[in-house]
């Protein structure tokens, strides 16, 4: 398995195992696919954590306004009529327990990897962009009608191409990039 593969299973599985254990929520995932350049005009709610190590990149988690409210409502057991800071705040936990997950399981991978404090954006029209890759795994799910999509890319380090690159062909297959 390479390690887009590896990226794409990771994120299906702990996107779909934070909604089930903390949202108490069965999601389905509609579409998984690699995502080149820089992307379309966002709208809603956009949460961004970095990791770091010998492989750095970016997690992202984004959706609707009306469906961070529900992620925030499910997650506190109240009402989030609108977008606020509780529902930001949900939002970035959720970027944290997702991403987070998939950190470990790529540890095993890629070794020590550290993780941001979570930013969140929340507006209209804006674009966003990750320095040094335009290159995303990207799976979308569905709750309901509402669409969630989990991202991340991910780039080794100067020093990590070269240890990955210049390896036995049996040492660097499950990590082909």
């Amino acid at each position: 398995m390479n390690l887009k593969e590896i990226i794409l299973k990771s994120l299906t599985e702990s996107t779909l195992q934070v909604f089930s254990t903390m949202l108490g929520v069965d999601i389905a995932c509609s579409e998984a696919a690699p995502e080149t350049g820089v992307p379309e005009a966002n709208e809603g709610v956009v949460s961004f954590i970095g990791v770091a190590g010998s492989w750095a990149g970016t997690g992202s988690v984004s959706c609707s306004p009306a469906l961070a409210c529900r992620i925030c409502a499910a997650m506190l057991m109240c009402e989030a009529p609108a977008v606020n800071e509780d529902v930001l705040d949900a939002v970035a936990e959720l970027t944290n327990m997702i991403i987070g997950s998939v950190k470990t399981e790529l540890e095993l991978t890629l070794g020590p990897l550290g993780l941001s404090i979570p930013t969140v954006v929340y507006g209209r029209n804006f674009k966003t962009k990750s320095a040094g890759t335009t290159d995303w795994v990207v799976v979308r799910f569905h709750w309901d009608d509402e669409q969630l999509v989990v991202k991340l890319c991910l780039e080794p380090k100067e020093e990590a191409a070269h240890v990955l690159f210049h390896t036995s062909s049996t040492q660097s297959c499950a990590l082909e990039v």
